[in-house]
């Protein structure tokens, strides 16, 4: 199939005619819905630089806003690249079409043709390529046999539920064989039971056409399941690259470690103190040392200490009688099945903490009232330490 290789792009929308605002002496580049705004116009890419390996599937994820659609896009030649060079299968595609670059894209909100049936959807992109009718049947009725949807072939649009319109459009993109298999936000319309179903099908679908995957979303539970690598991104800038395990376990910053993880990471106002080559770090009553492996990264980067922001995980907040502990109060209890999410406050800031809901006889625990007075400590293999003021992770 093909790689696809990003170097230096960016996009950069010209400012609309009678709104472009020339800068003063001394004026900076101005900030427009947290993206930089200068005198070419609104970027809404940032120096993307990007190598997709061949049958590789990465996802794209992020807030609504932070240009994972538009660098789609850009791949796809339906967005002009402002700056830098994009490749695919070693290629300088930057002023091909569309059409000849050999990509196939699934849209959000599927794009079938209403009076065509499914069989006809599936093979109108093969009618201009392919003449033989018996090759474009025995295509069409391969892309069907493993999306499963060969029983609604004489149906229209109209008569299928969101998941097979989704299969339909899955279909007409795989008939083709690309190179490159493009994806924007393709289950958001769908209800979360059968949204789990398609991604399911989805990690299927991948071992069975061997092509390059970027897929696009705003769900990171999509982004964690389904990617071998992950982009994560903000305000048109890259965040982290890397595997899900390795942006859950050391994300870059505060703002990839609030990202990933359901519930999010909680953060504490807390102070780091380094004695002897040892690191503490302390939260009113509770203090701990750092692990070895975390002293270690601490002290290869140089960190000093003083004031921290540090993330723990709600799984990872522990109940104890330890006077090595900090005070919260229990507020909301949520029932989530076998487990139950206690919200905490401590301090004037709010925290979740995930313990398990059910006791060793299968039966609800009931050990949490709310507004009760409760004692808590974090395991130290669970602390991440983050600047306080870029927010970068001490320890990356």
């Amino acid at each position: 199939m093909a790689s696809v290789v990003l170097e230096n792009v960016r996009k950069i929308y010209p400012p609309v005619a009678g709104e472009k605002k020339k800068k003063g002496k001394g004026e900076t580049d101005e900030q427009k819905a947290n993206l930089q705004v200068t005198d070419k116009g609104v970027v809404a890419v940032q120096d993307f630089n990007l190598e997709i390996k061949d049958k590789e599937f990465v996802v794209l994820v992020g807030p609504s806003g932070c240009g994972k659609s538009t660098t789609l896009r850009m791949i796809a030649g339906l967005e002009e690249i402002s700056e830098g060079q994009l490749y695919i299968d070693d290629k300088l595609v930057n002023e091909l079409e569309p059409k000849d670059r050999d990509v196939a894209m699934v849209f959000q909100n599927y794009a079938l043709y209403p009076h065509m049936t499914v069989y006809n959807n599936i093979a109108f992109a093969l009618k201009k390529r392919i003449k033989s009718k018996e090759e474009i049947d025995r295509k069409v009725r391969e892309a069907a046999e493993i999306l499963g949807i060969t029983e609604y072939l004489d149906r229209k649009p109209k008569n299928l539920s969101g998941g097979q319109r989704q299969r339909v459009a899955i279909g007409r993109a795989i008939v083709r064989n690309p190179k490159v298999m493009l994806m924007d936000e393709p289950l958001s319309n769908l209800d979360a039971k059968l949204r789990n179903q398609m991604r399911a099908e989805l990690i299927t679908l991948r071992d069975k056409i061997n092509t390059t995957f970027v897929y696009v979303t705003h769900d990171q539970t999509e982004a964690m399941t389904l990617g071998d690598r992950i982009v994560i991104m903000k305000d048109g800038f890259i965040q982290q690259v890397g595997t899900p395990e390795e942006v859950f376990e050391s994300p870059s910053n505060i703002f990839v470690a609030g990202f990933i993880g359901t519930p999010q990471m909680n953060f504490f106002d807390a102070v780091l103190e380094k004695n002897d080559g040892k690191y503490i770090v302390r939260m009113g009553n509770f203090h701990s040392e750092v692990s070895r492996e975390a002293a270690e990264k601490l002290a290869f980067n140089d960190v000093e200490g003083g004031e921290i922001t540090l993330g723990v995980r709600p799984e990872s907040i522990i109940e104890t009688d330890d006077e090595v502990s900090f005070a919260a109060r229990v507020g909301v209890m949520e029932m989530m099945g076998s487990s139950m999410h206690l919200h905490l406050e401590h301090n004037g800031k709010s925290a979740i903490m995930v313990t398990q809901a059910l006791g060793e006889n299968g039966k609800l625990k009931m050990d949490y009232k709310s507004g009760s007075i409760m004692h808590f400590r974090f395991a130290k293999e669970a602390m991440y330490l983050f600047d306080k003021k870029t927010g970068k992770n001490l320890e990356v």
